[in-house]
């Protein structure tokens, strides 16, 4: 038997059976009626007579092209662009707004007068108060967006849920933009707006980032590869992930592109006041409202269905932890306690489908759903390390941007420098995906995945140490000595020019090229399908840990002592890189295990459905280590997506 028989008779006809009990490429009725599942039937097989799947030997014969969605859904991108623009064109502006005061012989609001090292500041409450303050927007832009996810799922859907992130954003401009007003600066009473503003500002961005992607992402037709013939004939396949690949370059870009409005607004700040650093970013926000209106009529919305597997998750995780938890975890039992088989074992229940004895909730997940939360949690677990690279990455609080202000400027806004970030990444990822990386499968050096978290764990503390020499050459040389900070001596500022501080960005940015993209890489090779959402807020509870421990760290931001923060995240950073390449030197082996255990499972779901015979078991294992290959392969792409996410808030 040809493999090529195989692929049309077995893993197309599983597929396709199982396609009819899930969500596909055509719109269907969500009531569930036995016409309605027919039509919806009739509509399949009306779809897959149109667009066949591809077979094996149509991947190895057919030229592969991309698809596209219908072009008015990329202003979705547009969308982005300016909920980024807005976000960053505010959020870099607010710590010299709260830390700095009013400077001397300035205008009133907020910019220094001309020929001086002065910068722009407003209320002047300290590098600790306005580190406290931006590192709660920053707990919380990583917190809410879990909450966004999970009420678009289970309750409005993506598209009414990024309408009440829209309004509540610009409620969040309007009041920033008041507490900005010279008027409202002098008479003291901006600290509170400002507050608000944040916590509004946060809830806006947690309803609108985590549904923007997957609403681009919806406009594409179709949830597999299909093969086309196109008018002269010739037939190709239209290749899904690469499809969704290139829709994803085009909304990083959009998130990149609109974190430069930061440059403008550092400007305005700085030569204007804060009311026009503000009222920009207002002004660019608005630009979301007419697109969205302009968009929704012609987009694909996807009705929410009640469920949300992050929730489920969860309840299984709360599960788990119910009294002796400890010994459950010694004895190997911890997930086994969840699972409903043996729940209905014990007595809590007297079924899976019923409710508890109390009359409590219904047990509303299976055997195998808490078999798939285990395999996700052991696969980011590397996600813990994340919490110390997260500081060296970004810093604790305001700590890099006051260090800027105690360098000599000349003119240019201290808080400009950070802009360096997006700008590394958008030079250096082609750099290592077209020239570092072929280079060293050329030469047949492995640079595996956990190599490359390494790498950025120790780049990342790299950044840190410069951070410390720099911070010390500083108080060396500032007219203040050791409390440069506040310093009003002389011009108040040390001779450095504030451009050294670019190192501490591009070594950053640098970092997060290496290692965020591969610790995606492993979680989502690692975890099953239906789990990529535990996966992505796994990985942003990490960074709300990180910014949590930072809001922890603040009072130690103070004037001698600003060395030892620097130095003490790097040498954290520094253990934690070589205790995560020693526990997990050896993953590359576990993975091949597993990839070996998904084998055998294949083999035997295989012949479990289908009553074929083999005329030896290469044939098989050749059927099936094709299919494996393609979906790693399609996981690996997958992996790219959730890179562009969590960066996408980052940035």
């Amino acid at each position: 038997m040809e493999i090529t028989n195989i692929k049309e008779k077995g893993f197309n006809l599983k597929e396709k059976i199982s396609e009819r009990l899930r969500p596909t490429d055509v719109e269907v009725s969500s009531n569930n009626t036995e016409e309605n599942n027919a039509d919806r039937y009739d509509e399949l097989v009306e779809y897959n007579e149109k667009y066949p799947e591809p077979t094996a030997e149509d991947y190895t014969t057919l030229p592969k092209v991309l698809g596209h969605a219908p072009y008015a859904t990329y202003l979705v991108c547009l969308v982005e662009f300016a909920e980024r623009a807005s976000y960053y064109g505010v959020k870099d502006r607010l710590n010299n707004f709260i830390q700095l005061k009013l400077p001397k012989g300035g205008n009133g609001a907020g910019a220094p007068p001309k020929g001086t090292q002065q910068n722009a500041g407003a209320l002047g409450l300290g590098l600790q108060t306005a580190s406290a303050i931006t590192l709660l927007l920053t707990f919380l832009a990583y917190l809410t967006p879990l909450y966004g996810g999970y009420i678009s799922d289970k309750k409005l859907g993506r598209m009414k849920t990024i309408w009440y992130g829209v309004w509540i954003g610009a409620i969040s401009h309007v009041i920033l933009i008041i507490a900005a007003i010279p008027s409202v600066i002098k008479g003291g009473n901006a600290l509170a707006p400002t507050i608000i503003s944040i916590l509004t500002l946060a809830l806006g961005t947690g309803f609108i980032k985590p549904n923007l992607l997957p609403l681009l992402f919806d406009q594409y037709p179709h949830h597999r590869d299909i093969i086309e013939t196109k008018n002269d004939g010739k037939k190709v396949i239209v290749a899904r992930e690469a499809t969704l690949e290139r829709m994803t370059l085009f909304f990083y870009w959009a998130v990149n592109a609109g974190a430069f409005l930061s440059l403008g607004t550092s400007y305005c700040a700085k030569r204007v006041g804060f009311w026009l650093a503000y009222l920009i970013p207002g002004i660019v926000y608005i630009i979301m409202i007419p697109t969205l209106m302009l968009l929704s009529p012609r987009l694909k919305k996807e009705t929410p269905n009640g469920i949300s597997i992050l929730e489920e998750a969860f309840k299984v995780i709360r599960y788990t932890l119910k009294g002796g938890w400890i010994k459950r975890i010694k004895e190997n039992q911890y997930w086994e306690y969840a699972k409903p088989s043996n729940i209905v074992a014990r007595g809590e229940v007297e079924s899976t489908e019923a409710v508890n004895k109390k009359g409590k909730k219904r047990i509303s997940w299976t055997d195998q759903f808490v078999q798939d939360v285990k395999v996700t949690i052991d696969a980011c677990k590397i996600f813990l390390f994340f919490i110390i690279y997260n500081i060296n990455d970004v810093g604790i609080g305001g700590i890099q941007n006051s260090q800027a202000n105690t360098m000599t400027t000349n003119g240019v806004p201290n808080d400009l420098i950070n802009n360096f970030n997006p700008l590394t990444i958008i030079v250096f990822i082609p750099f290592l995906d077209y020239i570092l990386y072929p280079l060293l499968r050329k030469l047949k050096i492995e640079f595996r995945p956990v190599h490359r978290i390494f790498t950025g764990f120790i780049i990342a503390s790299f950044s840190s140490v410069a951070g410390a020499i720099i911070q010390w050459k500083v108080y060396e040389t500032s007219p203040c000595g050791y409390y440069a900070t506040n310093c009003e001596i002389g011009t108040g500022v040390s001779p450095i020019s504030v451009w050294v501080e670019t190192v501490l960005y591009v070594l950053a940015a640098s970092s997060e090229c290496f290692a965020n993209t591969a610790a995606y890489e492993i979680a989502y090779t690692r975890a099953p399908d239906s789990m990529k959402g535990l996966v992505m807020a796994l990985f942003l509870f990490m960074q709300s840990i990180s910014a949590a421990i930072s809001e922890a760290c603040t009072s130690a931001l103070i004037d001698p002592h600003l060395i030892w923060p620097f130095v003490a995240t790097a040498i954290a950073g520094f253990i934690s890189a070589f205790i995560f390449l020693w526990l997990y030197r050896d993953l590359h082996k576990v993975m091949h295990a597993e990839r070996l255990e998904k084998e055998d499972k294949m083999k035997q779901e295989f012949l479990q459905y289908h009553d074929m015979k083999f005329n030896n078991e290469n044939e098989l294992e050749a059927v099936v280590s094709q299919k494996l290959s393609m979906e790693e392969e399609r996981k690996q792409e997958q992996s790219v997506e959730g890179t562009v996410f969590v960066n996408s808030l980052k940035k």
